[in-house]
Parts: C-alpha cells; sequence; structure tokens
C-alpha cells in the first residue's frame, strides 16, 4: 500500500512542475511578443510622422513650381495672340470716323485692346516719349534732389517748347518733372536725363532697356524728348503699354493731371517767377476739347509726327487709355487728335462695363483631398484676389464657367493659404486668372498606424484568451 500510494504521488508531482514550467515559458513568450508589439507600433508612429513631414517639404517645393508654370502659360497665351487681337479691334463696329493715322483704345487694368487702328505700325512719337522719362526719374530719383542745368541742356533747336532753364541753374527734380510734363519743356527732359544717367545717350540706353521689359516690340529711343530723329520711333501699341504702366504711379497721375505750374523765381540768377499750363486740352476747363473724364496723359507735336496724344479717362470706375498718332485737322478744321480721343473715350465707355466674377476668399469649388483624414478630406478652393473684368455691355458673366488646374497629385499635408492651383476665365479673348487657396488645413491620414495598432490589439487579446 505505501509502495502504490508512492507511485502515485510523484507522477503527480513531476506533473505539476512541468505544467509550471510551460505556464513560465507561456508567459516569458507574451511578454517578449508584446514588447515587440510596442517597439513596432512606436516604429510605426515614427516612420509615419516624418514621412508626413517629407511629403509637405516636397509639396510646397512642388507648388512653388507649377504656380510658376502657370504664370508663364499665361504670359505665353497674351503674346501670341497680340497681333489677333489687334486685328479683331480694328474690326470694332464704331459709328465715327477716326481721322488720324494711328490709334488704340486699351483697358488701363487688364491691358485688353478695345479697338486699333494701325496700332502696331512705326510712328514717331514726338513728346508722348517724355512719358518714359518722368517714369525712370520716378524709378531713380526722389523729388526733392536737386540737379543742376548744364549748357548742353539750354541748346535746345528752334520751335521746340523749353522752360527756359539757365546754365548752372539749380532745380528740384519735382520742378524739372512738372515742367517735362505740362508745357513740355524739353530742356528739362535734358536735365533729367544728365543727372540720372550722366549723358543723353546712356539715358537713351535705360529708356530702350524699359521699353523691352514693359513688352515693346516696336519702340527705339535716342533722345529723352522726342526732337525728331529717324531713329526714334514708336507705335501706338507700345505708347499705349507705357502710358498704363506710368499710371500706376501715383505721383505720375497727379503730374499729369494738373493744369498750372508755377517754377519760382531766382533772385541769384535774375530769374523771375515763370508760369506754365498744360498743353492737354482735354483736361482744361476752359477748353472746347474738355472732357470731363479725362485724367491725363501727355500730348506732342513734331511737324513729321503731327499731332500726338497719350490721353486717360476713367469713368464709373472703369479706367481706359487711348493713343492718337499722326494727328492733323478734321475736314471741319478740328484737331483730329482732341476729336478722336473724345469719340474713342466715347465708345469705349458706352460699349464695355466691369462686372466682378468672383470676390477675394470666395469658394470656387470643393474637392476630396484623397490621403486626408475623414475630417479634413473636404477643401474648399478660394480665389486668392478679386476678379473684376471688362466685358460688352451686351454680354452676361453668369453663364462663364471657371476653368480650374490644380496643381499635379495634390495630396495632404496642406496648410489653410497655401496656393493649391488657378482659376482662370476666358471672356472675349481675354484670360483673367487669379491663384486658388486651401480654404482650410488637410490632415494626412495614419491609416497604417490605426490598422496595425489595432491588429496589435486583436494579438493580445488572443494571447491572453488562450491562456485562461
Amino acid at each position: 500500500m505505501k509502495n502504490k500510494e508512492k507511485y502515485q504521488y510523484f507522477p503527480y508531482k513531476e506533473k505539476k512542475s512541468k505544467r509550471r514550467h510551460v505556464k513560465s515559458s507561456t508567459y516569458h513568450h507574451f511578454f517578449a511578443i508584446l514588447v515587440l508589439i510596442c517597439i513596432l507600433i512606436f516604429l510605426i508612429f515614427y516612420i509615419q510622422k516624418n514621412f508626413s513631414l517629407a511629403v509637405e517639404t516636397l509639396f510646397i517645393a512642388n507648388s512653388s513650381t507649377d504656380t510658376n508654370e502657370i504664370t508663364n502659360t499665361t504670359q505665353n497665351i497674351t503674346s501670341s495672340t497680340l497681333e489677333e487681337n489687334v486685328e479683331k479691334a480694328s474690326h470694332a463696329d464704331i459709328d465715327f470716323s477716326v481721322y488720324s493715322q494711328a490709334a488704340i483704345l486699351i483697358d488701363a487694368s487688364s491691358g485688353k485692346i478695345l479697338y486699333s487702328k494701325n496700332a502696331l505700325n512705326k510712328m514717331y512719337p514726338a513728346s508722348t516719349t517724355k512719358i518714359m522719362t518722368a517714369i525712370l526719374t520716378l524709378e531713380n530719383c526722389s523729388l526733392d534732389e536737386i540737379a543742376t542745368v548744364s549748357k548742353n541742356a539750354t541748346l535746345i533747336p528752334p520751335t521746340y517748347t523749353h522752360a527756359s532753364l539757365r546754365e548752372g541753374e539749380q532745380i528740384s527734380i519735382k520742378d524739372l518733372l512738372y515742367t517735362l510734363i505740362l508745357p513740355s519743356a524739353n530742356d528739362s527732359a535734358i536735365v533729367l536725363a544728365e543727372y540720372i544717367a550722366g549723358s543723353v545717350e546712356s539715358f537713351s540706353d535705360m529708356m530702350n532697356q524699359k521699353a523691352a521689359e514693359l513688352g515693346c516690340i516696336n519702340t527705339h529711343f535716342v533722345n529723352p524728348n522726342g526732337i525728331h530723329d529717324e531713329n526714334h520711333y514708336s507705335c501706338a501699341y507700345d505708347l499705349a503699354l507705357i502710358g498704363k504702366y506710368a499710371m500706376q504711379n501715383e505721383i505720375f497721375r497727379e503730374i499729369v493731371r494738373t493744369t498750372t505750374y508755377t517754377l519760382p523765381a531766382n533772385e541769384a540768377l535774375g530769374i523771375e517767377a515763370r508760369y506754365f499750363r498744360t498743353t492737354n486740352d482735354l483736361i482744361r476747363e476752359s477748353s472746347n476739347y474738355y472732357y470731363p473724364y479725362c485724367t491725363g496723359i501727355k500730348t506732342g507735336y513734331t511737324d513729321p509726327a503731327e499731332n500726338c496724344i497719350v490721353a486717360s479717362a476713367k469713368k464709373d470706375g472703369l479706367e481706359l487709355i487711348t493713343v492718337i498718332l499722326g494727328g492733323a485737322q478734321t475736314p471741319d478744321g478740328f484737331s483730329s487728335r482732341n476729336i478722336d480721343c473724345i469719340h474713342i473715350f466715347d465708345y469705349g465707355f458706352e460699349n464695355y462695363s466691369l462686372q466682378t466674377i468672383c470676390f477675394a476668399d470666395s469658394t470656387i469649388q470643393s474637392v476630396d483631398i484623397k490621403n486626408a483624414t475623414p475630417e479634413t478630406k473636404q477643401l474648399n478652393l478660394l480665389a486668392k484676389n478679386e476678379l473684376t473684368v471688362l466685358v460688352p455691355q451686351s454680354m452676361s458673366t453668369t453663364t462663364i464657367e471657371p476653368i480650374i488646374e490644380l496643381q499635379q497629385d495634390l495630396k495632404a499635408p496642406i496648410h489653410a493659404g497655401d496656393t493649391v492651383g488657378k482659376v482662370s476665365y476666358h471672356i472675349d479673348g481675354t484670360i483673367y486668372t487669379s491663384d486658388l487657396i486651401a480654404g482650410s488645413d488637410v490632415e494626412v491620414a495614419s491609416s497604417l498606424f490605426t490598422y496595425l495598432s489595432i491588429l496589435a490589439v486583436i494579438m493580445i487579446v488572443i494571447f491572453i484568451y488562450r491562456l485562461t
């Protein structure tokens, strides 16, 4: 009996010891797996976080590149269609005669050509040249700087206008600009050219460089005042570009709408005060050609060039620029320069109007971002700028659909305000464009991390279940 009990007892103890060993081994495996799962989750989280940062950096770089490509495309379209636009505008349905040899009407904001006549033909610009001289002066000088009149500046050919400047006279840039524009003083132009560039020749090089920058295609300057020279020429289209650019400067705008100006007396040189008035009849209320909407700009005349003008006018928020070259007299004996200008302005204001097709920060469209979180995936595309367009009076913009171009492979992360594409409207031969910006933040969806975390939890639950 005792042997039997011994026989039964020892196997029991041996079995119990083996069970404890198996259970202890299982716990060790479980703990090791749990540690590995935690490490795996940490690595997934770290990689996912740094991958998001890399994607964001790459997105920003691509955003900059794509935006530049969009801008260049728009510029190429504008350049390639210039001759077509000029030709189309030459067939505008007008009910009046244009007596001058060349003319153009453009929108001062967009540059859209509304009417043209021989607008690309090479012509002599006369004193409308002085617009470019004023531009370079304002971009290179302050108004209170003082220039000294050289002898060369006083040698103005007979019949050409001047401000009676004296050799050695010291005069401010402000006074030179006002006398350059209002009475069209040729001596003032020489003083400015020599003060800025050292010589007329060097200044002319600056003028030609600036003309090229503005997109002029048929312009070459050899002096700062427009005194006749066979190699000094421009065209109506180029002068419209120059006038449009100049009118973006508030000081220039103030000068060209001024009708009278006085140079103070210079007692040291025995010079009395000199009084001047504008040569632009369109802004003088006492003139028979007064046009109440006119805001400038500059007239010109030489025998070869005949009467010229670059003029601006504004009505109901719409600003137009007209260039008239080669003007003489109408059959009735009136100034064709002024009559043509008035008729062309009236045509523009009567047949075109401004309409806003989108406002800044307005939603153009909503899109879903494919790799975003469910809460942030819907992105509103906002117009960065307000687009106010010039359209014929008979046209309605309500039916015009926007053309939206998003940057390639647009994905999260995206920050509110980031440029994500562009919106364009093609209206009457002109393309109006605004950048599209993100209306909200878009976060990267961490789906891989979420799925693996869930899987890890499931595995833990299975192990616990098997142990119980």
